[in-house]
């Protein structure tokens, strides 16, 4: 998990490049995935809160 950070640090990659790479499912770079999907504002995983 921690080589995927380095490596998108080190070619200077954007949350979009990480978020469209392919991330197998399941394992734990998948969380990697994730945050790249939350900082570009196209999370799936995350549930809304209920409106009262």
């Amino acid at each position: 998990m921690i080589a995927e950070a380095v490596l998108a640090i080190e070619m200077g990659a954007v949350a979009r490049d990480v978020l469209e790479s392919i991330h197998p499912h399941p394992t734990l770079s998948e969380t990697v995935m994730e945050s790249a999907e939350l900082a570009d504002g196209a999370v799936t995983h995350i549930g809304k809160p209920r409106k009262k």
